[in-house]
């Protein structure tokens, strides 16, 4: 994509010249990524390698407060043990490029859903690896304690659990206001997943950081070894119930065989040595002291969750607001997770 037309360089080298980040000019400027969302910009400045983070071209109604919120968490986060890109300046003011974006040091690893590398497709060992230090990542990031960091008044974790049905009912709901979509009826179980995680709900919770949306696709992974690099894409980070993100990693987690009930999105091969769902949960046992006795709910929770918000763009296709073939295969994607859902209600 043209992405000149979208970060102007040379309003971006002045912008840093005043947050005292050196001189000269923005050298080996290239995009990461498709472009498609928000886009990457990967350059040099002034001896430095720094990669640049802004909305995506066509801007949604909360892409500026989206970015200003990633941004406080990357601050937020420096110092503790949580993997993170680092964050070297964000700019919340629109007016230097059109948006809001920030700056950070590039992250030395690879995409698993994006193909593994020999040392990784070729043992098992390091797979396993890999699975369990996706875990220690949310059990770190749960473990922060949102207040000591600056992040009071971040979300609202009052009632968040009892707020969570009816918010993503209200959701799906709405999409019917895109002629074409065939309604919550083309989702198996949306109704009777909806009642059993309001008459199953916890009574209460431990607030936390929560990521958001943590899954194989918004993790880096080192390339020397199984290690987690740093959890990325933190557009849904609030403060929240830190087993949702548990919940999310299994909802998302391939079954015994990768093509087993799995996202598209989510299959990784080879399969073999990835540590199994159980496995996950008792990684996480032994690194917390959350209560994982209702862990199906938050799987559950998050298969809803993730559904609604993947039927989101299949309803904008059936408009002809999105590619007709993505919405096919996100629609795919959002039965999946509902009949997923199923299997643990039932």
């Amino acid at each position: 994509m043209d992405w000149q037309r979208h970060i102007d360089t040379e309003r971006l080298a002045d912008w840093m010249v005043g947050q005292g980040l050196g001189q000269g000019e923005v050298a080996n400027a290239r995009l990461l990524g498709g472009g498609t969302q928000n886009l990457l910009l990967r350059f040099d400045y002034s001896g430095q390698d720094l990669v640049l983070r802004r909305p995506p071209p066509h801007l949604r109604a909360n892409s500026n407060d989206t970015m200003r919120r990633e941004m406080r968490m990357l601050e937020a986060l420096a110092g503790t043990h949580v993997p993170h890109p680092r964050l070297v300046a964000g700019c919340p003011d629109e007016g230097v490029l059109g948006a809001a974006f920030y700056l950070m040091e590039p992250v030395e690893g690879f995409a698993p859903v994006n193909g593994l590398p020999s040392l990784h497709s070729s043992d098992t060992t390091v797979r396993h690896r890999m699975g369990l230090s996706l875990v220690e990542g949310i059990t770190a990031l749960g473990a922060v304690d949102y207040r000591a960091v600056g992040l009071e008044g971040f979300g609202k974790p009052d009632n968040y659990l009892q707020r969570q049905v009816r918010r993503w009912q209200q959701q799906l709901q709405g999409y019917a206001d895109f002629p074409g979509w065939p309604g919550p009826q083309s989702i198996p179980g949306v109704d009777t997943i909806a009642g059993w995680l309001d008459r199953n709900r916890p009574s209460s919770f431990e607030p936390g950081i929560i990521h958001g949306d943590y899954h194989m696709a918004n993790v880096m992974v080192r390339p020397d070894s199984g290690e987690l690099a740093a959890i990325v894409d933190w557009e849904l980070t609030t403060i929240g119930d830190p087993l949702l993100d548990l919940g999310w990693l299994l909802a998302t987690w391939p079954g015994e065989t990768v093509d087993e009930d799995t996202i598209e999105h989510f299959r990784l091969q080879p399969w073999d040595g990835f540590p199994d769902a159980d496995d996950l949960v008792e990684h996480y046992r032994a690194r917390s002291h959350r209560d994982l006795s209702a862990i199906d709910w938050y799987a559950v929770l998050a298969c809803y969750k993730l559904g609604i918000i993947l039927e989101g763009t299949h309803a904008r296709a059936c408009a002809g607001k999105a590619p007709k073939a993505i919405g096919d295969q996100l629609h795919a994607s959002t039965v999946a997770l509902f009949e997923r859902a199923l299997g643990w209600v039932r």
